[in-house]
């Protein structure tokens, strides 16, 4: 089992993880220089768990300008980055997501042509938003696992995007996250943008799932994005405790425990479902 995507999965997989370690405690057997490829083995119940770490699914190359990072980013919507991809053959268990690094100037290419930008507005380059940046990279994403020959009885499950809650700014222009208790229901706005990323990602697996259907290939939604709308008090804000960016507060990933713990749960019975497991 493997879960693709960046820093989020990340954070989804350490819950499952944990909740996992209860009952065995599982050996670490893989972790790369930079500790964003991870695998754990439970040697009791023969089971390995991953976490693949891409930006965007699709293959992305940082823009540098003088030899530093100028934080744009070329996008290649025809072609999946091969850090993740190398790893899908003998998976039997794939949980995709990705989002939050697509707020940021791409430029879209398929092949050698640029086929449009997010965030640039540049004269004679067509302007696209970040949804369909997002849609496209999740299309290529599906179509490569259905065209996967080695990849028979996959089951490939969607977590859907789960919304940062920063409030008066930015991550870097001082936005924070400091409630102490859940929004209720008539409060979210399922007319945000938040909701058009998950449609767009819904969208794609629906598209997946009746071309795998014949092949031999599940596909499934793990659907949080509405329930994390509803939970601004769920982030660890100014608790990150991280040393490299001190004076910036995390709105984006999720305490543990917490709301996060939630969606192994609907995680777990999603994947009863789509696998026809019996427990």
């Amino acid at each position: 089992m493997a879960f693709i995507g960046d820093s989020v999965a990340r954070n989804h997989m350490e819950s499952l993880l944990c909740l996992l370690s209860q009952e065995e405690i599982p050996e670490d057997i893989y972790k790369d220089s930079e500790d964003r490829f991870r695998t754990w083995y439970f040697r009791r119940h023969d089971f390995t768990l991953k976490v693949l770490w891409t930006k965007f699914l699709v293959a992305g190359e940082e823009i540098m300008i003088n030899g530093t990072g100028s934080s744009q980013f070329n996008l290649q919507l025809d072609k999946v980055d091969d850090e993740w991809a190398k790893h899908l053959p003998g998976l039997d268990y794939a949980i995709v997501s990705a989002a939050h690094w697509f707020f940021r100037v791409l430029y879209l290419h398929e092949g050698d042509n640029v086929v449009g930008c997010v965030y640039c507005n540049e004269p004679n380059v067509t302007h696209r938003d970040m949804n369909f940046a997002l849609q496209m990279s999740f299309r290529a994403t599906f179509n490569y696992i259905n065209d996967c020959k080695n990849c028979s009885g996959l089951v490939t499950l969607l977590r859907t995007f789960a919304p940062a809650h920063f409030e008066n700014g930015f991550w870097n222009t001082g936005g924070y996250c400091n409630r102490t208790t859940p929004s209720n229901e008539n409060e979210i706005d399922l007319k945000r943008f938040e909701w058009d990323l998950r449609n767009a990602q819904v969208e794609e697996i629906e598209r997946a799932r009746k071309v795998g259907k014949s092949q031999g290939k599940k596909f499934g939604v793990v659907d949080v994005t509405r329930a994390m709308l509803m939970r601004p008090d769920g982030h660890p804000g100014d608790h990150w405790g991280n040393k490299w960016n001190k004076g910036y507060n995390d709105c984006v990933h999720w305490c543990m425990p917490g709301p996060v713990d939630t969606w192994s749960e609907i995680f777990m019975a999603v994947l009863r479902e789509e696998a026809g497991l019996s427990s």
